[in-house]
């Protein structure tokens, strides 16, 4: 479902260059609601400065792999 998702997503909007998956699995991940919930964040080239780190910017001190 994610891979026909991304392609749809794709075919829609070319501007999309890139995505973060990302899921919280358990309490401690943030998980709230105890049921499979994945997200498909679609990126474009230049939408944040540094994007260096993807989905580990959540992680104070860890989205920056460069220092």
């Amino acid at each position: 479902m994610l891979k026909q998702r991304k392609t749809a997503l794709e075919t829609q909007d070319p501007s999309i260059t890139g995505f973060n998956v990302g899921m919280n699995s358990g309490t401690s991940a943030g998980q709230t609601v105890f049921h499979c919930h994945i997200h498909l964040i679609p990126r474009r080239d230049g939408d944040m400065e540094g994007p260096t780190g993807g989905v580990r910017q959540v992680i104070p001190g860890k989205g920056n792999y460069k220092n």
